[in-house]
């Protein structure tokens, strides 16, 4: 009998694209028959059922997750920080890549604006109000599109700088030299890994797919996923959370923040790793009843 052909979707972004490659790589070095299926959008694919019904929120990951209900693609590729924390009905996470950078960092036309009055630009709330919080002077603009696009907005416009993830540009080779890190900031839950996506009911894909779990990385992007998903409950908010595997234990930092970054909460903790299942819902109990309750209700008020 034939081994069936692995069709991986992808989106069309060049670090989309890089990321399903990559997946490709690693399937066929295996063995397996692949096929990268770049999927462009939603409009043309047709479902039975609401949207809804199937739990289907991602802005990111929605049209690679209907071409998969559809039966077009069998496996998908998403930079996990944009994978909602509930995954549709049938659509199971089979693997986690090993991590990349997880750091945040600003590309600048250059520095002398930070100890005074600048522009700096994003498209995510978790920068924003971290940015806010450590430079009250300054004023965020909002800024979207993939890598690429992104770079170019920031040289056709006056801003000083842009915040960029580390990994995504290191990843499609277009670093710039004037950059730094921000150390300081926590990163989106998850930020710098990839995980791969099955159906729940295609054993061969999924058991295939399951052989190049990194089973470290796993562990922390549970703990930030988790994390997130008891603090947010389905409304994007200023969440960053990161956790990193040292020996036998987690060290784990999460934070939630106002909006407009002048409130923060934060919590700081370590485990032994073994007990990594419940904490990050322990982490964000503790940011709930330290005000982080009182804070996601005005968020949500804000954002409505």
């Amino acid at each position: 009998m034939e081994m069936k052909t692995i069709r991986i979707g992808t989106r069309d972004s060049q670090l989309a694209l890089w990321q399903a490659h990559t997946v490709q790589s690693e399937l066929e070095a295996l063995g397996y028959k692949t096929e990268i299926v770049s999927v462009k959008s939603t409009g043309d694919l047709l479902l039975n059922r609401p949207l809804y019904e199937l739990g289907i929120v991602g802005i990111f990951t929605k049209t690679l997750d209907i071409a998969m209900l559809n039966g077009q693609v069998d496996i998908a590729v998403h930079s996990m920080k944009d994978v909602p924390t509930r995954l549709p009905k049938g659509i199971i996470q089979s693997a986690v890549m090993p991590r990349a950078n997880t750091q945040d960092i600003l590309v600048h036309k250059d520095l002398d604006f930070l100890n005074g009055e600048g522009t700096v630009a994003t498209g995510s709330l978790r920068r924003q109000a971290q940015w806010l919080n450590k430079y009250p002077n300054h004023s965020v603009t909002d800024i979207r599109g993939n890598v690429n696009t992104r770079l170019q907005k920031l040289q056709d416009n006056t801003w000083n700088a842009a915040i960029f993830a580390k990994a995504g540009l290191e990843r499609i080779q277009v670093l710039p030299e004037n950059h730094i890190d921000l150390d300081w900031m926590i990163p989106a839950p998850a930020q710098g890994a990839m995980v791969i996506v099955t159906m729940e009911n295609d054993t061969f894909s999924t058991e295939a797919v399951r052989k190049l779990n990194h089973h470290p990385t796993e562990i922390c992007t549970h703990v930030e996923r988790e994390f997130l998903q008891v603090l947010e409950g389905g409304c994007s908010a200023p969440i960053g959370a990161l956790a990193i595997l040292e020996n036998d234990n987690l060290h784990f930092e999460g934070v939630l923040l106002s909006l407009d970054g002048k409130e923060k909460i934060v919590a700081k903790k370590t485990i032994p790793s073994k007990d990594y299942k419940e904490f990050g819902k322990a982490c964000a109990l503790e940011v709930l009843e330290n005000g982080g309750k009182e804070m996601m209700v005005e968020i949500k008020k804000t954002l409505a």
